[in-house]
């Protein structure tokens, strides 16, 4: 089962309030011309998961943040150089790959006063429209579902280049990010601190730190 059959896979079982990933988005113009040389990475593209993160972190106690990743999902990408606003993505992650490096905390995070990974076991983000903001800098938006709530997020993404590595992969690096307010995904839990204020932020940035690979000829 190759990559694009895996993420169907997964969508299949993913919340049915999400929509379908558009094969051809042209709700917003671009601020410009892109990079021509942009315009040789058209094409199909997969996450390198060794090498990249999709994260997130938030205000603990008012006084820490806290940290974490999700370290399970399938992506389908395909970025036009030539035409941003034909570029899409689809991402799907499993809620129970939750990682912020304390095992007690991200049993917290996976049951049902967060997640709720046993009802809920996928995330998902299917971009609806892509623009061009400036020279490198692009804006995503698209329908983030959390516990079959599907809203929509604009990220902002920054393309930090393009290279070919020694094994004949070509690779290009976006970074990404976007704060939301939880309470909308139906992540409600929090406990009051004597002083006032709430345990945990209702804020949450959102964090994407991607490497894509183009898929060899015949892979």
């Amino acid at each position: 089962m190759n990559l694009f059959n895996r993420a169907a896979s997964l969508r299949r079982s993913a919340s049915p309030t999400a929509t379908q990933l558009p094969h051809d988005s042209r709700a917003f113009g671009q601020a410009g011309p892109p990079d021509p040389a942009l315009a040789a990475l058209t094409g199909e593209w997969m996450i390198d998961r060794a090498h990249s993160r999709i994260g997130f972190s938030v205000r603990h106690a008012l006084v820490t943040t806290v940290r974490g990743a999700f370290t399970e999902y399938q992506s389908r990408l395909y970025f036009d150089g030539r035409d941003p606003s034909r570029s899409r993505a689809e991402i799907v992650l499993s809620t129970a790959s939750v990682d912020t490096g304390v095992e007690q905390r991200d049993a917290h995070l996976v049951g049902r006063d967060f997640l709720d990974a046993a009802t809920y076991p996928r995330m998902r983000f299917a971009s609806t429209a892509v623009r061009l903001v400036d020279s490198d800098v692009y804006r995503m938006t698209g329908d983030l579902t959390i516990k079959n709530i599907t809203r929509p997020v604009d990220l902002e993404l920054t393309y930090i280049g393009h290279v070919t590595d020694p094994f004949g992969y070509e690779r290009v690096g976006f970074d990404g990010t976007t704060t939301i307010n939880r309470s909308e995904w139906g992540l409600t839990y929090n406990q009051r601190l004597a002083e006032g204020g709430a345990m945990v932020s209702e804020k949450i940035r959102l964090q994407f730190d991607i490497a894509a690979i183009r898929p060899l000829p015949g892979n």
